[in-house]
């Protein structure tokens, strides 16, 4: 046998059990922001270990230095979170991060371009190495940008099928769009995922933050 088949039992971390729960959104629509506060809230309010997986460290707005140790690049954010750079791949990624760091929460925070159901694939094989739940995802969707996304051709086909493959859908930005641009974006979102749960939030402000908390975890 291969002695780094990492599919062996040797490699399989007992014990550990991580929640990985989806943040998916279109460039722009304040994944890093929204992740970033819910994970401190988490932490400082439920007591409960964090970690964030990126695709990009320097990407993350906090004045932290980075650690670089088994093969990962981490940054400590306080409150019990973690945010770490995707290594080689989701699966052995997962596994390093929590035989390390053992969080009770793994967040993953996809590039604007993914797709939810493709990043779900790349968790289905971090089994090999540690007890994974695919909990939630969660799409955040821009106020903003509300009709442009969902008007132009080359990027409707895309939009949608984030959207129509999320559990929770998330507005964002709605402190700086008017009411009736959110029920606008809210009846388009609905209409592409009625059965999705969907939720008004202000990243930035903390608005509707513990309702997201409550409704993911």
């Amino acid at each position: 046998m291969n002695p780094l088949d990492w599919t062996r039992p040797d490699f399989f971390v007992w014990g550990l059990f991580l929640k990985v729960i989806q943040i998916a959104g279109f460039l722009g629509s304040g994944k890093t922001t929204t992740l970033t506060a819910i994970s401190r809230k988490i932490g400082s309010e439920m007591r409960k270990k964090t970690a964030i997986i990126v695709n990009e460290i320097g990407a993350v707005p906090v004045d932290a230095k980075v650690i670089s140790e088994h093969g990962l690049k981490v940054i400590e954010m306080g409150d019990g979170c973690i945010c770490c750079e995707i290594a080689a791949n989701v699966a052995w990624t997962l596994k390093e991060l929590g035989e390390k760091y053992k969080p009770d929460i793994v967040f993953i925070e996809p590039s604007g371009v993914a797709l939810p159901e493709q990043v779900r694939g790349a968790v289905e094989l971090g089994r090999k190495y540690v007890e994974v739940e695919m909990g939630k995802v969660v799409v955040l969707f821009d106020a903003l940008k509300g009709e442009e996304l969902l008007g132009y051709e080359d990027l409707k086909d895309f939009v949608m099928r984030q959207i129509k493959n999320a559990d929770i859908i998330a507005l964002n930005k709605v402190d700086a769009v008017s009411e009736v641009q959110s029920e606008y974006c809210e009846k388009k979102l609905r209409q592409l995922n009625p059965d999705a749960d969907f939720i008004r939030i202000s990243a930035i402000n903390g608005d509707g933050l513990d309702s997201l908390i409550n409704r993911m975890l």
